[in-house]
């Protein structure tokens, strides 16, 4: 009996090592076990390691994004400009080419016109284009307008190679908008800097001699280089021409001008199709500022009226000499439409604003009394 129980113990013990060793191997699964065993569910399993390796990436500002659109959408109308001279050599008489310069420019529609600074060109024999995607073509002038520091150039490119850039506006502009200025500063092709209006209403003078008015400031970076290049608005938009810098060192110092698209709009479009700034004259030649200061004349005295010119037809009297040689002061404009003209400089940049053919109302002082005339403005030579 006793042999019995003992029997009995000794395979109720081995049963039991058994099933323990059952349920203890069911609990030691590997997670890629317990994957695979909950497949229809669609349960991952990771580890932490696997998580913390690869984190999610930061997300961009929108203020970031949206600047990075418009450099990604505007760059294609941007281009880099060369110039260079043609040289003989003293010895053997061989021409050679000499490099000269580096400035900006950008596209302004699919015939292949191209916009910089005349000073960009200024004294070049040969010039060069250098798309975004960096071919290269030949460029030929096709007119200038140094009193704007302005001119135009045409390439022989594929219109699917030409970007032009959106126009905007410049009259309604103020002071604190963001500004996005893109060039190629000392050579550094397709460089974006940004910045706000500083000023407005500025004045500089051209390489032609006389101001341009209402220039835009801002403290974009714009160095030698940059010339020529666009200045955009937030959208995109062409406002302004980087045309100059305000600096002692010759490098940025924050201050830099561009010319306000509103003047590139109307003086292109004469480039084009004249070769040159087409302005609306009167047909007059007037005293120099410096005989109007010794005459003690307010106004823009008449020297002489070109025959059959719109001042000619309008009635107004040159300066003369009298029977005994006396000089007989000819009329002095004083307004145009209402605004007031002290000087020389102010006829001319207040004829800008008008077009040839158009009428207009000018006031003129003979013998200290006022009148007032209508004429039709002439187209110059």
């Amino acid at each position: 009996m006793k042999n019995l129980l003992r029997v009995l113990l000794l395979v109720a013990i081995v049963a039991g090592g058994f099933f323990a060793g059952v349920s203890w191997k069911a609990t030691d699964k590997k997670p890629s076990d317990w994957t695979k065993d909950t497949e229809e569910d669609t349960l991952e399993i990771y580890s932490d390691e696997e998580t913390l390796a690869s984190p999610p990436p930061r997300d961009l500002r929108e203020a970031e994004s949206a600047t990075i659109r418009l450099f990604e959408r505007a760059t294609p109308s941007v281009v880099f400009i060369t110039t260079s001279n043609v040289r003989r050599n003293y010895y053997s008489r061989n021409a050679m080419e000499v490099p000269r310069g580096s400035g900006s420019g950008f596209i302004w529609d699919y015939k292949g016109h191209i916009i910089t600074n005349y000073h960009v060109i200024q004294g070049a024999d040969r010039l060069q284009v250098t798309l975004a995607d960096q071919t290269t073509y030949d460029a030929e002038l096709i007119g200038v307008a140094p009193t704007k520091d302005l001119a135009v150039l045409r390439i022989k490119a594929p219109e699917s190679k030409l970007d032009p850039i959106p126009v905007g506006k410049s009259y309604n502009l103020k002071v604190g908008q963001f500004v996005f200025a893109i060039g190629n500063p000392f050579g550094l092709d397709q460089t974006l800097t940004t910045g706000i209006i500083s000023a407005l209403g500025r004045e500089i003078n051209s390489v032609g001699g006389l101001p341009i008015r209402d220039v835009i400031q801002t403290d974009a970076a714009i160095n030698p280089g940059n010339s020529g290049g666009p200045l955009l608005d937030s959208s995109g938009r062409l406002i302004g021409v980087n045309t100059a810098i305000y600096s002692p060192s010759g490098a940025s110092a924050g201050i830099g001008f561009s010319i306000p698209v509103d003047v590139v709009d109307w003086v292109v479009p004469d480039l084009i199709k004249y070769g040159k700034l087409r302005r609306p004259t009167l047909g007059v030649e007037t005293a120099t500022p410096q005989i109007a200061d010794q005459i003690g004349v307010e106004g823009v005295l008449i020297i002489n009226v070109i025959e059959d010119s719109a001042a000619d037809r309008a009635g107004i009297q040159p300066t003369y000499r009298d029977r005994n040689g006396r000089l007989q002061l000819g009329d002095v404009i004083k307004a145009i439409n209402g605004e007031k003209i002290k000087n020389r400089k102010d006829l001319l940049l207040l004829l800008e604003k008008y077009k040839v053919g158009q009428k207009i109302r000018i006031t003129i002082e003979r013998e200290e009394e006022q009148y007032e005339l209508p004429l039709v403005l002439d187209p110059s030579n």
